[in-house]
């Protein structure tokens, strides 16, 4: 008998939920609380975005702002200087333009020139070329495309900086350089990997 009250009572039970929280599709209204979208691809949904304008690609943190890191690059020209001689030959200009193109970019950068040689002649004429082929490159960034002097700065190593030890002529060669390391306030924007970045030529 308390057996078949108690089906009784959770077949009734049942039911009656049944009946009473069963509700046509079609009359209910949902209201999303948060914008769940992510209008700019960073990976941040609208309801914590804080920075709409991020760079496609860009780090970002918690709020959808881009992160940035502070302009410190070393650039290395690869000018082939003729022996004993700071002369540069116009083919290497392009190469001497893409400074002066990331310095207009970046109009608070500054430019250190360092001009290096090989271990062939003594110490006190490799230390004046290096100076000569340092000033040669500052030279061009000026005159050829009108970057302020005062942005840029010629150093001279001589031959102390060697990136190849060796004393082959190939050796040699390559210790005849000059770099640029371009400091300065500017920030640029601290781009992200992800598995497409390696199809992306713009990075």
């Amino acid at each position: 008998m308390k057996t078949t009250l108690l089906c009784v009572s959770i077949i009734t039970l049942l039911a009656g939920c049944s009946m009473r929280d069963t509700v046509d599709i079609d009359q209910m209204t949902t209201t999303q609380a948060y914008d769940l979208s992510d209008g700019d691809g960073d990976g941040v949904i609208e309801a914590r975005e804080r920075c709409t304008d991020t760079v496609k690609g860009a780090g970002t943190d918690n709020y959808g702002c881009g992160k940035v890191k502070a302009i410190n690059e070393r650039k290395e020209i690869n000018i082939l200087f003729p022996n004993d001689s700071a002369y540069i030959a116009p083919e290497y200009y392009p190469q001497i333009e893409d400074i002066a193109i990331f310095l207009r970019h970046y109009p608070t950068t500054k430019v250190t020139i360092e001009g290096h040689t090989s271990h062939t002649g003594t110490d006190e004429r490799n230390k004046v070329l290096s100076q000569e082929r340092a000033d040669a490159v500052t030279s061009v960034l000026a005159s050829r495309f009108g970057i302020e002097r005062s942005r840029l700065t010629a150093v001279g190593y001589g031959s102390s900086r060697p990136i190849v030890a060796q004393h082959t002529p190939e050796a040699e060669q390559r210790n005849r350089r000059v770099v640029a390391e371009v400091t300065g306030d500017d920030t640029t924007t601290d781009m992200k990997w992800t598995i497409y970045s390696v199809d992306d030529t713009s990075q």
